[in-house]
């Protein structure tokens, strides 16, 4: 394993031991939410949810989605891409396998008008 790859496995374990970003995956596993109903659904100030929105989408574990609605406001929806982490101990070695969910192409139109920002 590379160290890049230790360094995202150790960040990622760590994002996963947080109760807080586990209660996000779960919830925007289900549905998208936006960071106001997270704030609801996971007893949890905005903050919090917004830091972990943020770690969560820096690991391509969460993706965001712009919502309009019929009267024209908009806001951020998220939604989990996490599917799964394995964990694999091998001759003394551990291996960490995280996979996610491919994005859907609005994700992907999404985050290429954020990358020309």
């Amino acid at each position: 394993m590379d160290e890049e790859t230790e360094t995202d496995t150790a960040a990622i374990a760590a994002i996963l031991d947080d109760e807080y970003a586990r209660e996000i995956l779960a919830a925007t596993s289900m549905e998208p939410m936006s960071a106001t109903t997270l704030s609801e659904t996971c007893d949890a100030s905005p903050q919090t949810i917004y830091r972990r929105v943020d770690d969560l989408k820096r690991h391509e574990l969460l993706t965001e989605r712009l919502q309009v609605d019929p009267d024209g406001n908009h806001y951020a929806v998220y939604m989990a891409r996490l599917d799964a982490v394995t964990v694999r101990l091998d001759d003394g070695t551990f291996t960490v396998e995280v996979t996610r969910t491919e994005p859907d192409v609005a994700d992907r139109f999404t985050q290429y008008v954020e990358n020309l920002r």
